[in-house]
């Protein structure tokens, strides 16, 4: 059984940093293409960032730039580091395999003064 277990959300200042992590178990990691989405409350969830198996990346228009998403395939994790967090980036974050159909629990990243 697939499982996504992210962690590394917190509560920054405007202009701060975060780095989330997502460890996987229970599925081969390295030939699936691996996501980040986020979602605020009463809003539809949308993608952040995704990752290829080859580590060929695509960013939401919103957070290039800032953002960058990265995997370690030996320890089957995907990372989201995230720079200048502003406000708007306030959201549940979850990690995805799409592939698989499987999500995690979601990480609360709060960016506030």
């Amino acid at each position: 059984q697939v499982q996504l277990v992210e962690s590394g959300g917190g509560t920054v200042q405007p202009g701060g940093s975060l780095r989330l992590s997502c460890a996987a178990s229970g599925t081969i990691f390295s030939i699936y293409v691996m996501g980040w989405y986020r979602q605020v409350s009463g809003k539809q969830r949308e993608a952040v960032a995704t990752i290829t198996s080859g580590g060929r990346t695509n960013y939401a228009g919103s957070v290039k730039g800032r953002f960058t998403i990265s995997r370690d395939n030996a320890k089957k994790t995907v990372y989201l580091q995230m720079n200048s967090l502003n406000p708007e980036d306030t959201a549940i974050y979850y990690c995805n395999l799409d592939a698989l159909g499987a999500w995690g629990q979601g990480t609360q990243v709060t960016v506030s003064s």
